[in-house]
């Protein structure tokens, strides 16, 4: 959704294309959501990760996303990311946020750890969340195509069809490792 690339993609204006219902993906902390999001009680996901993780995993892709500026080095960057100096801003205030909304609206808050650890179980959670019933082949099929080993080998999921100028895939990967 935030993603906005002047002549080249509006994220804003193609979910404004889409018809109801859609699924929106999005990295805003929860503040910045659109009210309308809020008025029409929208169902949400979301995924926390470990702080630790996330700093590494961002280093990374500022490296290699070229939208961001250089991260410099480790220690320059962890230093930026530990303050909230980083697109999205701090970690804590992200996670807290929303947390602190789920108490309120539908907002299904999920661990990546657990779902590394059984995502059966997490897919489950989700398939009950949006009151779906699915055959057992189905959820085995969802379980195959959402790992970390199929994913990395997906263009649609690794954007290794983004542009050089865009994601340069030589200084990093993407998917680097789960």
């Amino acid at each position: 959704m935030e993603l906005i690339i002047p002549r080249l993609t509006n994220g804003v204006e193609d979910l404004n294309d889409m018809q109801s219902p859609r699924l929106v993906k999005t990295h805003l902390p929860v503040q910045l959501l659109p009210s309308s999001f809020w008025k029409n009680n929208c169902k949400m996901v979301y995924v926390a990760r470990n702080a630790k993780d996330v700093a590494v995993s961002y280093y990374y892709f500022y490296q290699m996303a070229k939208m961001h500026p250089d991260p410099g080095t480790w220690e320059e960057f962890l230093d930026k990311f530990m303050t909230g100096k980083v697109a999205f801003g701090s970690w804590y205030d992200h996670v807290k946020g929303w947390w602190e909304k789920k108490k309120d609206y539908r907002i299904l808050y999920l661990f990546y750890e657990d779902m590394k650890e059984d995502p059966k179980c997490e897919i489950r959670k989700l398939l009950k969340f949006l009151d779906k019933d699915l055959p057992e082949e189905t959820v085995d099929k969802i379980l195959y195509h959402s790992s970390f080993e199929m994913m990395k080998q997906n263009p649609s999921a690794n954007y290794t069809t983004m542009p050089k100028f865009s994601m340069d895939h030589s200084v990093s990967p993407f998917m680097r490792k789960d």
